[in-house]
């Protein structure tokens, strides 16, 4: 039974043979262990090029920016998995990964999409950024009352990541379309939600990332990839010196029941 699209047997990202490993058309031996450094073998791997120095300049900054938040859901879920299951550090790894969607890590996919629609309009229609701006928060807001990328629970007077990046992006002149589409965003708010808010790091990551070139449809594996690399370390940490249990007993204690 053919099930989807079977007519491309194709990849480019990978083969090998008896002597030799090719990634993207590089020899994996030669040409790129020992010669360059993981997050530019990333970009190669999710665009098959090799970044320029922009390019591996803000891909660095944001998986640093995004990579650890403290004892966030996607951690404890990580931690209590460990503590139940130490024999399973994969387990605990996925656990935390599992949690990435819409509210927690894969809210700057959903961001960066809006801001991709919104820019094409920009361009299609011929409108002023302003126009667009309040036109598409105001679609947005028919299927959901959060704008992507706005507000903070701890950082309510401005996400410090988010004015990191941003402030990065007009020092080195790359700040573009995007970014210029998150400002107006912003600026629309307190017209078409009757409130101001804060640029989160899950409007600056996408706005700069996809200004500097980075594609749509691989925003979501930025913070998959970075917040790995924190579980890692909490886990590294679990081991050591364990809380899992502590903050399961905590929540029990926490919840009543009706």
């Amino acid at each position: 039974m053919r099930i989807g699209k079977q007519d491309a047997p194709f990849t480019s990202i990978c083969t090998s043979d008896a002597e030799t490993i090719t990634v993207r058309g590089c020899d994996l031996v030669k040409e790129l262990m020992g010669e360059i450094d993981f997050t530019s073998y990333f970009w190669l791997l999710v665009t098959g090029q090799m970044p320029n120095e922009d390019q591996l300049y803000f891909a660095n900054a944001v998986l640093v920016a995004l990579a650890e938040h403290g004892l966030v859901p996607s951690v404890v879920a990580a931690r209590m998995t460990y503590a139940a299951a130490p024999e399973a550090l994969q387990g605990a790894v996925a656990a935390g990964l599992l949690g990435c969607g819409s509210v927690v890590l894969g809210s700057a996919e959903i961001a960066g999409r809006f801001y991709a629609q919104s820019v094409a309009d920009l361009r299609e229609s011929g409108d002023d950024i302003h126009t667009v701006a309040v036109r598409n928060v105001q679609q947005w807001r028919t299927h959901s009352k959060a704008v992507p990328g706005f507000g903070h629970p701890q950082h309510a007077g401005g996400d410090p990541r988010a004015n990191r990046l941003l402030a990065m992006a007009d020092e080195r002149g790359v700040s573009g379309d995007h970014v210029a589409m998150v400002r107006a965003l912003k600026a629309a708010l307190p017209e078409t939600i009757g409130r101001d808010l804060p640029i989160n790091v899950n409007a600056a990551i996408p706005s700069v990332m996809l200004d500097v070139g980075f594609p749509l449809t691989a925003l979501k594996g930025i913070g998959l990839l970075c917040r790995t690399a924190g579980l890692i370390g909490h886990l590294t940490e679990e081991a050591e010196r364990p809380i899992g249990f502590v903050m399961s007993g905590a929540a029990a204690a926490a919840i009543s029941f009706d």
